[in-house]
């Protein structure tokens, strides 16, 4: 049996500020960094023998905090980026809220059908995907972090329930919402899906009760 944990990124610089990023690579928020020790911490109890991560700055940064906790080192994997979103990165939400609304939505609801203007091709970021996640179902080890972007998180979860890509922006994943694929060949089940339990104490903390 294999458990593949699946974490995105703390939160970035252009999450606070509410801006696509996709492949523009930006660090992290303090707040962020804090979203990943917590992060760690909560993972001590998940035997993890090996950390993988998306090679961008914001996705690195949240593994190699973890990988401070855990007490291990981390491998960069460029296939487990986020998708490229084209013209539309850089651009903020309020931005297209207003000018391209129905374009915005539709590609939420299928971005298979709907794709957004000069984005990575569907097709080319699913066989990324599906490449990197063969590759992890091969590995010697049984417990593996896998630390990436909504889109690759996302993405690895479809391609491992034999999701298509159309349903990839119905399995949001919040920053370091942790997602557990469990594989016992031939079947594969989700154990545990953006879970953020480990936020909640410092949630708290931020937006204390008057």
């Amino acid at each position: 049996m294999k458990k593949i944990i699946l974490v995105r990124h703390g939160e970035s610089e252009f999450n606070a500020k509410r801006i696509v990023q996709g492949h523009i690579d930006t660090d992290l928020t303090p707040r962020g960094t804090v979203q990943a020790r917590l992060a760690g911490e909560y993972l001590k109890h998940f035997n993890i023998q090996k950390i993988i991560s998306s090679d961008l700055r914001r996705a690195y940064r949240t593994a190699t905090i973890i990988g401070d906790v855990l007490n291990l080192p981390v491998e960069r994997d460029q296939r487990i980026r986020e998708m490229n979103f084209g013209q539309w990165e850089g651009r903020s939400y309020e931005s297209i809220f207003k000018t391209d609304y129905e374009t915005f939505h539709r590609w939420l609801q299928n971005p298979v059908a709907c794709p957004l203007p000069s984005q990575e091709e569907i097709k080319s970021f699913e066989n990324r995907i599906k490449d990197f996640y063969q590759d992890i179902l091969n590995l010697k080890e049984k417990n593996i972090l896998i630390v990436g972007h909504g889109g690759s998180i996302q993405g690895l979860l479809c391609v491992a329930c034999g999701l298509g890509m159309e349903n990839l922006w119905s399995l949001k994943h919040s920053n370091t919402g942790i997602s557990i694929i469990q594989v016992s060949n031939p079947s594969v089940s989700i154990k545990m899906l953006n879970s953020t339990a480990h936020l909640e104490d410092y949630r708290q903390k931020e937006n204390p009760i008057m």
